[in-house]
């Protein structure tokens, strides 16, 4: 379980989050939702102490990550939101960088390898530099680095991005299947469809502030009539911009 409790952190006088607070059960797929900027990155680099919250806590199985960031980081696979990192390495060598950080075992290792690389269509790539990478390439070689240790909590920031349709379905696939074996899958996407096809529970985010925290069953249910879109927008704060947009275009058509 995940748990966090009244988070903030302060860049100078911004607010990147603002007392953010929700929980994440084993077995579910939680979903960080928002616009740019909303602070989804800043939640997820919290979790897997990349930053520091200015405020409250973030505990972990009843632990509180401050305390155990060793142990926690080994229980987490994490996909940033940039693969353009370690880019004079092959993929082999950073595949083989993780290894050695989880202490994963030769064997499990390459059988790992075996099973995620042919399932991503890297095999015959994994002996190539990074940098030569196209962005969806890089972001393969992530994914199978975050998955290669199988830890029980996958932290995925965007993960489709720049993926093809085959590797897309197969990682939401994985997703599925690990959140089904009582594991942990929280990632973040401003995709509504995507959201919409794989959570069990969400939060959305607006200037670091939880606007809403449950299933979407549930806020669909509290939005009679109302599509996902459209509840979102509303939620978000830019339906209001969307009628002003359309009363606008409307008047332009009417003086033409």
């Amino acid at each position: 379980m995940i748990e966090f409790k009244r988070v903030s952190k302060n860049y100078g006088e911004k607010k990147a989050l603002k007392e953010v607070s929700f929980t994440i059960q084993p077995g579910e797929i939680f979903g960080l939702i928002g616009h740019n900027g909303a602070g989804k990155s800043t939640t997820i680099k919290s979790l897997v102490s990349i930053i520091e919250p200015t405020e409250g806590e973030i505990w972990i199985d009843g632990e509180r990550l401050e305390e155990n960031r060793l142990a926690m980081k080994k229980k987490m696979g994490y996909v940033p939101d940039s693969p353009d990192m370690f880019l004079r390495l092959t993929a082999a060598e950073y595949w083989n960088l993780i290894a050695v950080a989880y202490e994963i075992s030769a064997e499990s290792k390459q059988k790992q390898l075996e099973s995620l690389t042919t399932l991503f269509d890297m095999t015959e790539h994994q002996n190539e530099v990074i940098a030569s990478f196209s962005h969806g390439m890089r972001q393969k070689t992530f994914v199978i680095g975050a998955l290669l240790p199988n830890p029980k909590i996958w932290v995925l920031d965007e993960p489709m991005t720049g993926l093809d349709p085959q590797a897309s379905y197969d990682l939401k696939e994985l997703m599925k299947q690990h959140a089904a074996e009582g594991n942990i899958v929280l990632f973040s996407t401003h995709v509504l469809e995507v959201a919409q096809q794989l959570c069990n529970h969400i939060a959305i985010l607006k200037k670091g502030e939880v606007l809403y925290d449950g299933t979407i069953q549930d806020l669909l249910e509290q939005n009679e009539n109302e599509s996902l879109e459209e509840t979102y927008l509303k939620l978000a704060g830019r339906q209001d911009e969307k009628v002003r947009r359309e009363e606008s275009d409307d008047a332009l058509e009417t003086a033409d």
